[in-house]
């Protein structure tokens, strides 16, 4: 058995989610921030999210993001709009399952990678992996590509959680997050090198970095991607 999942954006996001640094959810047209017919964008700089600094696997920026299943907040529903991923009933087995996107873009990545994120709450445990076997380039011209979603865990990066996180965000088998994600998938970059602007006391991993202390900027991603397909072919 196989299905096919394909979003070109057409008729809307589609349910997902482009991460921007502004708080406003839609253009000055109405239209939900990062969706033009046929494409979404995301643009730096970018939140870094802290959730995940060591023990876990390190800080990242969250560039597109497809919510799995429901219920969906009224914000979800409201800036990502219907979410066809879910509305078709496609399979939630990602074991060997292939995606495909097309990007193009601008992106000074300063040693980040655009990598697949999947995250998977089991139990009361979120279990997040990092496909950092495959990153995905990004370059000015649209480019098609694919990796395939191996249940070999030397393939993937485990995220983990911070210190005041792990009873949340923690580290379970790949194959059971891969045999039904049940949060959502993203496109990240990762990972970042987070630089604190001026001395700090005590463990800076303890801290949030652009909340509880400024960083350089100079040394994080700038620039931005555009996606115009995703497709998911799932093999359960």
């Amino acid at each position: 058995m196989s299905s096919i999942y394909r979003e070109t954006f057409d008729r809307g996001p589609g349910g997902w989610i482009s991460s921007f640094a502004s708080s406003g959810n839609f253009d000055s047209g109405g239209a939900p921030l990062g969706w033009k017919k046929g494409r979404m964008t995301t643009r730096s700089p970018w939140w870094v999210d802290y959730n995940h600094a060591p023990p876990g696997a390190g800080y990242l920026h969250m560039l597109f993001t497809l919510n799995t299943r429901g219920p969906f907040g009224e914000q979800t529903k409201e800036v990502g709009g219907p979410n066809r991923f879910v509305a078709g009933g496609y399979s939630r087995d990602f074991r060997n399952a292939r995606l495909t996107l097309r990007l193009r873009g601008e992106l000074a990545t300063r040693g980040a990678e655009v990598v697949l994120l999947v995250q998977s709450k089991i139990g009361d445990i979120c279990t997040g992996w990092l496909l950092t076997s495959r990153p995905f380039k990004v370059g000015k011209q649209w480019k098609e590509q694919s990796a395939v979603l191996s249940v070999n865990e030397k393939k993937w990066t485990a995220l983990g959680g911070r210190y005041n996180r792990l009873d949340y965000y923690n580290v379970l088998p790949l194959e059971s997050a891969l045999r039904e994600v049940r949060t959502n998938i993203m496109l990240v970059l990762f990972p970042l090198d987070v630089r604190p602007m001026g001395p700090l006391k005590g463990n800076p991993h303890r801290l949030r970095p652009g909340r509880d202390y400024p960083v350089w900027t100079s040394h994080l991603p700038e620039g931005y991607i555009e996606l115009d397909t995703v497709q998911i072919e799932t093999k359960h």
